[in-house]
């Protein structure tokens, strides 16, 4: 009881250290958080990092997205191995049984979209529970990398290029008003534009009347 009560107080503060020193790392600090970030332990920290480093450097928000869409994958990708290889066993030992057929349910019927969705919204929305799931499931590698890849590329960029753009305002915003607002602001905005983009896309296969 008092071990597990030492780690809970030293544990924010473990946390932000780890934070500060990924954070002066810049770009390249997008990469191991992407690992951290896809266990769960610090959700929104990519998104975090990607606003503030794109802010700082506008000229440089291409590439914070680039890093921070290759952090993201890596770290999905790991996670989704280690739960491929436990197999469905993994699924029951991390999840509850309504979350597990809730989650298999959403599989069967979005496949791709299963992935690619949730890699684009921010948190809330729970990424971590659908890549255990495709690993689980033993869904295609390939698939399960484009969609992760696809989501998060999106994700990035529209987040790297509005903090490039207003990168005072959301300073000032995050101050006020904390990050997981902003990222839900901002998750929203990427989602109408993924839905604009598929829905004009669909728009033009259907076949003109006359």
């Amino acid at each position: 009881m008092l071990h597990r009560q030492i780690i809970a107080a030293l544990a924010p503060t473990a946390a932000r250290s780890v934070r500060r020193w990924l954070f002066h790392l810049g770009g390249l600090g997008l990469i191991p958080l992407g690992l951290i970030d896809s266990s769960g332990i610090l959700p929104g920290s990519m998104d975090v990092l990607t606003i503030i480093l794109a802010a700082r450097a506008e000229q440089l928000w291409l590439y914070y997205a680039l890093m921070a869409t290759a952090g993201s994958v890596i770290g999905g990708f790991v996670t989704y191995r280690l739960a491929r290889k436990g197999g469905k066993e993994t699924l029951a030992r991390r999840f509850p049984r309504r979350t597990i057929d809730k989650i298999c349910k959403t599989f069967e019927r979005w496949g791709f979209a299963a992935i690619a969705i949730p890699a684009l919204l921010p948190p809330p929305v729970p990424m971590v529970p659908f890549v255990f799931a495709a690993g689980a499931m033993q869904y295609p590698v390939k698939k399960f990398l484009a969609a992760l890849t696809l989501g998060r590329i999106v994700r990035y960029t529209v987040l790297a290029f509005l903090a490039a753009r207003y990168g005072r305002q959301i300073r000032t915003f995050i101050s006020q008003h904390g990050h997981p607002v902003l990222l839900a602001v901002i998750g929203l905005i990427a989602a109408a534009i993924v839905i604009f983009f598929v829905l004009r896309g669909s728009n033009r296969k259907k076949p003109a009347k006359g």
